[in-house]
This record gives C-alpha cells, structure tokens and sequence, in this order.
C-alpha cells in the first residue's frame, strides 16, 4: 500500500507531473482559466503587451500612457464592475510590472476588472497588485498563455517592449495574415517613432516577403485617446450603455 503505484492518481503528484501527463496538464492550464473567465462573464479582451521593464515616471512617458489608455477603454467598453455580464474589452496582460502593471492599474482606476494572464519564469515573475485576483493566472506553458490571450482578443495595443513583446506581436499578426483568426481585430503600436525605428516594415515588402496589403493589419497611434479613437474606427464592439 505504501507503493507508489498504490496512490490514487489524481492525488499522485510524482505522476501528476511526470511525462507522460504533461496533455493533462496543458489542458489543465486550459480548463482553470477559462472557468474563472466564464464566471466573471468575460466575453471579450483588449489585449496589452509590453515591456516588463518600463517604469513610472522613466522620462519615455509609456507607463503613463499605458494607464491611461486602459482607464479610458475598461470606462467606454463595457468591462465596469456595475456593468451587466458578458463584460467586453476586458484589459488583459501578461500579469507582470512595467507595462502590464500601468495597464491592469488603468483599470482598476476605472473600477474595473483586468486580467493577469502570468508565466512561470526561471526569474520568478511575481504578479502586479493590480490585476484582478480571481483573474490572475499562472501558467507554465507559454503556449497554453498564447491561446488564451488570443481566444477573446478584440483588440491588441503593442506599447514598447523586447523579445517578448515582438514574439506576442508577431503571433497575433501571423494568425491573422494566414487567416486563422477570422474576426475583426484591429492591432496598434503605440510610439510610432519608437516601432519605425525598431522595425522597418516597409522592408519586408520591398523584399517581396509580405504583400503590402498585409502592412494592414496594423496601425499607429501616439497617445491613448488616439488609440482608443482608432481601435472604435477600425470597428470595436462596444456595447451600448
């Protein structure tokens, strides 16, 4: 009885985390996240990336801006706490400081609530203090994140940011270019002189690597009320008041 092989497997942690489980665990990692999502009535997402590593009061303003944005979409959006389920264009990021910080804190300004969607780092990321915390996740498989983030996307804002940033940028932007994310999902980079600095786009379709039309997919804007202005343009769904 004191053998391993004994133990009831769900209580088993040795199996529970070996091999040959690990499809349970991703769909796990599915499954615990998208009940909290259902309970809180969370039907759509603005989606916030950025770098972890931008701070308040830096001198480049995008903290500021970030907080700001998020206050302006979680008051016009229909994520309000005294809003009536389903909630739309919830603020999700990834969960961390920086950016994502200024962006779950933009929403609780507002009295609304925002998602934390967090990754288990070799650096441990801690959680920010102002995500929501029934809707604060962890997640070992970035995949399992990815998925998540992109399932309610109704919209994705793309401030400054590193590897990270770009990864998530060019995830989004690569389902929608191939059609695998139909709906309507209008993509921003905030600070255009920063991202035409940090990537030439227009190089890509010089060298015949992306039609020209795929340059589309995307848009600038340079303060937060243009970056909500431009994602109601380009058809947000806003419900009405």
């Amino acid at each position: 009885m004191a053998a391993p092989a004994y133990r009831l497997p769900a209580l088993d942690q040795d199996f529970l985390l070996g091999d040959s489980t690990r499809g349970l665990r991703f769909q796990l990692e599915y499954q615990k996240a998208e009940e909290h999502l259902r309970a809180w009535g969370v039907d759509s997402t603005i989606v916030v990336f950025g770098s972890a590593r931008v701070a308040e009061g830096d001198g480049s303003g995008w903290y500021e801006a970030a907080r700001k944005f998020a206050q302006i979409c979680s008051n016009h959006g229909g994520a309000k706490l005294n809003h009536r389920p389903p909630r739309q264009n919830v603020i999700a990021t990834g969960g961390g400081p920086g950016i994502m910080e200024a962006a779950n804190r933009g929403a609780y300004d507002a009295d609304a609530p925002s998602i934390g969607y967090n990754i288990t780092l070799p650096h441990e990321q801690e959680p920010n203090p102002y995500s929501t915390p029934d809707l604060t996740f962890r997640f070992h498989y970035f995949a399992m994140r990815k998925m998540h983030f992109a399932m309610r996307a109704a919209a994705l804002v793309v401030f400054p940011g590193g590897f990270g940033t770009l990864d998530e940028l060019f995830e989004i932007l690569t389902l929608r270019q191939t059609g695998k994310m139909t709906k309507p999902l209008p993509v921003l980079l905030y600070d255009s002189k920063f991202w035409n600095r940090a990537v030439n786009f227009e190089t890509f379709v010089e060298a015949r690597l992306i039609h020209k039309n795929d340059l589309k997919l995307f848009d600038f804007a340079d303060t937060p009320e243009e970056a909500w202005d431009d994602l109601v343009a380009r058809g947000l769904d806003i419900p009405r008041e």
